[in-house]
């Protein structure tokens, strides 16, 4: 592929995906992605097993990709995610894909439960932006990019953690386009409406593929092209945020 003068920094530079599972994975099709571009991938995540697994599987697919073990909601191993990136190449992409969700009646949820979903998700992305940006700020351009979801916008029923923590991060993820927008980082939150088709969901709900119907849920690989779109852009026409939903999803 010919190397697009629109595109911050050409190929050059790595990128950073932080909540990377198993290679069936959104962190993974994202790796992948950009990967295929030809640039060098930092994964990191916090299952040792998966993450290796995932790893192993990358670099047989002749990708160039790294993995390291750690938390983004904790402030030195965001730190440690973005130095290890920057072996690779002066960092260009940072990514944000942490955070699970774990729905709940509200009366049974704990303080603990609460401040899991915060940490991950609104937590996480704060760390991971204060690691990342002072890297994308001496290079002068590159992206910053956001999972949001659905409950970011509207919170459902036993889903009050999830959606608290989801607005957190979308917030955050304005507030930083707004202010390192005009330096040259481009800031971008997508919002997720609908299941993910990848191991996470399948495994704990595996006939919901066959309810749907074909393409029902959301295909890893599309999502992820998204991202890359979201990174080639021009910067006389950034987006922000943009939303992602299988055709028969109802909004």
């Amino acid at each position: 592929m010919t190397n697009n003068p629109s595109l911050p920094g050409g190929r050059t530079g790595s990128v950073l995906v932080a909540g990377v599972g198993s290679v069936n994975g959104l962190g993974a099709a994202i790796a992948r992605r950009f990967g295929r571009e030809g640039f060098p991938v930092l994964i990191a995540g916090r299952n040792a097993e998966k993450l290796q697994a995932t790893e192993a599987a990358l670099l047989g697919e002749g990708y160039r990709v790294s993995g390291t073990v750690g938390d983004v909601s904790l402030a030195d191993d965001a730190a440690q995610f973005v130095a290890e990136a920057q072996k690779l190449a002066p960092l260009a992409v940072a990514v944000h894909n942490a955070g699970s969700n774990r729905p709940s009646p509200f009366l049974k949820l704990t303080e603990a439960e609460f401040e899991a979903h915060w940490r991950e998700h609104a937590l996480g992305g704060f760390q991971l932006a204060q690691a990342a940006l002072p890297a994308l700020l001496a290079r002068g351009e590159g992206s910053l990019l956001f999972t949001g979801a659905s409950g970011s916008l509207r919170g459902k029923a036993n889903f009050a953690p999830f959606a608290a923590a989801k607005a957190a991060l979308r917030n955050l993820a304005q507030s930083l386009a707004r202010e390192f927008g005009p330096q040259g980082i481009h800031v971008g939150h997508v919002v997720i409406d609908g299941g993910i088709e990848g191991e996470r969901l399948l495994s704990r709900l595996p006939q919901l593929k066959d309810q749907r119907g074909p393409d029902g849920l959301l295909n890893i690989d599309a999502i992820a092209e998204a991202y890359w779109v979201l990174h080639q852009q021009h910067r006389s026409a950034w987006t922000l945020e943009l939303d992602l939903r299988p055709w028969a999803e109802t909004f």
